[in-house]
C-alpha cells in the first residue's frame, strides 16, 4: 500500500478564514498548539499512516512553509522512494497560478502520470485532525469505488465552510450541497439536534478515473464552458456522483490505530483559531496531543528548556498556571493564566498575560496586561500596555474578532 497511494497536500492558498494570521503565511504555515503548524497534523497522519509519498501543492506567501518543510520533515528515505517533496507552480503549459484545488491538480498531471501509485489521496493542509489514512486507503479499495470522500458528522449547523453530503444505501453519495450559512454566533442558535454528513477535506481517487476526469475537465474549459474551482466536492466530485461510483468513508470509526477523538476543525476564523487553542488546556482535551504512538511531528528549535524566575525589580516568583509553555520561554516576574506560549516568548517583571496565545519571540514588557489576545511573532508588548481590557480601544489599533480576541500583528 505506502507505494500504491500518492498524496497531494493542498496548502496552495491564504485560507479565508484565519486573517490577519495569514498575512505573511499561508493558512497551513500558521503557528498552533503551542509548537506546530497546521500542516504538521496532515503529515503526521501520512507518517503514522505509512504513506510516504507526498507532494505539498504551495503557492500563496509559501516561504515560511517551504522552511518548515525542510527544517521539520526532512525526515523521509529516498532510497525507499520516500519523501516529502513542495510543488510551487511549474508553469509547464502557461504562465498561469494555481487557480484553485482543481487546477493544482491539474497542472501537475505529469507527476501523476510519472508516479507508479494505483490510488490518489488528495489532502487539505489546512486542517487540525488525526486520521488512519491507511483505512481509509484500505476502504477504498474494498469498495472498488472511483471516488471516496472522508465525512464527519455535525449536529446543527456544523462548521458553515464544508460541502454537505447526502447518501443512499450503501454508503453511497448521492449528492452535495453548499454549506449552511453560520449565523452570527452573538445571536442565540435555534437549537438543532439534527445529525448531517460534511466533506472534511480529504479524497481517494483511482488514478485512471482521476487522470480521465482531468482530461474531460480541462477539455470543458477548452470549449468554454463555465467550470468552477473553489471546492472539490462540489466542482469536480459532485457532477459525476450520478453515473460514477462515489463513496463515503465516516470519520472517527474504530477502524485504525490513531484513539478516534473524532476532532476536526479548519480554524475557518480568528475565533475558531482561537477556541482551538484554549480548548487545549482543559483537563480534558478534545484533541488528544498524548497518543504515544500518534506523536505530531514539528521542527523544534534548540532552545533551552521554559522556565521561570523572580522578577529582578520586585523579586516576584514568575508564575504560570494551566498553561503551556514552549522551550526558550521565561517568566521573570510576571505572571501567565490560561494561556498558549510558543518558544522564547519572554514575560517580564509583574506583566500579566491572561487567555492569551502568544508566538514565537513575543515580549510582554513590564507591567503590561493583555487579556484574550493572539500576539503574532517577534511583537513586543509596551512597559504597562494594556491590551483586551477596553475593546472599543483596541478596534481603533488591532483587528478584534467578533468575540473580542484581539489580533496584534504590530504595535502602532
Amino acid at each position: 500500500m505506502p507505494t500504491e497511494t500518492l498524496i497531494l497536500v493542498l496548502a496552495i492558498d491564504r485560507g479565508a478564514g484565519p486573517a490577519p494570521l495569514t498575512e505573511h503565511r499561508t493558512k497551513a504555515a500558521v503557528p498552533f498548539g503551542g509548537k506546530y503548524r497546521v500542516i504538521d497534523f496532515t503529515l503526521a497522519n501520512c507518517l503514522h499512516s505509512g504513506l510516504r509519498q507526498v507532494l505539498v501543492l504551495t503557492q500563496y506567501k509559501s516561504h515560511s512553509l517551504h522552511k518548515h518543510l525542510r527544517d521539520g520533515w526532512s525526515i523521509f528515505n529516498p532510497e525507499l522512494r520516500e519523501f516529502i517533496t513542495p510543488v510551487p507552480p511549474q508553469m509547464r503549459e502557461s504562465q498561469e497560478w494555481y487557480a484553485g484545488p482543481f487546477d493544482a491538480i491539474r497542472q501537475n498531471r505529469y507527476l501523476i502520470e510519472r508516479s507508479r501509485a494505483s490510488q490518489i489521496l488528495v489532502l487539505d493542509g489546512g486542517a487540525v485532525y488525526r486520521m488512519d489514512y491507511a483505512e481509509l486507503v484500505r476502504a477504498h479499495a474494498e469498495s472498488k469505488a472511483q471516488i471516496t470522500v472522508a465525512v464527519r458528522a455535525v449536529n446543527g449547523r456544523g462548521s458553515g465552510t464544508q460541502a454537505r453530503v447526502q447518501l443512499t444505501e450503501g454508503e453511497r453519495i448521492a449528492g452535495f450541497s453548499p454549506p449552511a450559512p453560520v449565523e452570527n454566533s452573538l445571536v442565540a442558535p435555534i437549537p438543532d439536534e439534527t445529525e448531517r454528513l460534511e466533506t472534511m477535506g480529504v479524497y481517494v481517487f483511482d488514478r485512471g478515473f482521476l487522470l480521465e476526469e482531468m482530461a474531460r475537465l480541462d477539455q470543458a474549459r477548452r470549449d468554454e464552458c463555465a467550470v468552477a474551482d473553489t471546492d472539490l466536492a462540489l466542482d469536480m466530485v459532485a457532477p459525476v456522483v450520478a453515473d460514477h461510483s462515489v463513496v463515503a468513508y465516516r470519520f472517527g470509526q474504530d477502524r485504525g490505530r490513531v484513539t478516534p477523538d473524532r476532532y476536526w476543525c479548519d480554524l475557518s476564523s480568528i475565533d475558531a483559531y482561537y477556541q482551538a487553542n484554549m480548548a487545549l488546556l482543559r483537563a480534558e482535551p478534545p484533541l488528544d496531543l498524548y497518543q504515544a504512538d500518534w506523536n505530531i511531528h514539528t521542527y523544534q528549535g534548540q532552545y533551552p528548556p521554559a522556565r521561570t524566575v523572580p522578577g529582578a525589580t520586585s523579586g516576584n516568583e514568575g508564575i504560570f498556571v494551566n498553561s503551556m509553555l514552549a522551550a526558550g520561554t521565561v517568566i521573570s516576574g510576571g505572571g501567565v493564566n490560561h494561556s498558549v506560549l510558543f518558544p522564547k516568548v519572554r514575560v517580564q517583571d509583574g506583566a500579566i498575560v491572561e487567555s492569551s496565545i502568544l508566538f514565537s519571540g513575543v515580549t510582554v514588557g513590564q507591567g503590561a496586561h493583555l487579556r484574550n489576545c493572539i500576539v503574532e511573532k517577534d511583537v513586543a508588548i509596551p512597559p504597562r500596555m494594556r491590551i483586551g481590557q477596553d475593546l472599543k480601544a483596541d478596534r481603533e489599533r488591532f483587528t478584534v474578532s467578533e468575540k473580542g480576541v484581539v489580533v496584534v500583528t504590530k504595535i502602532p
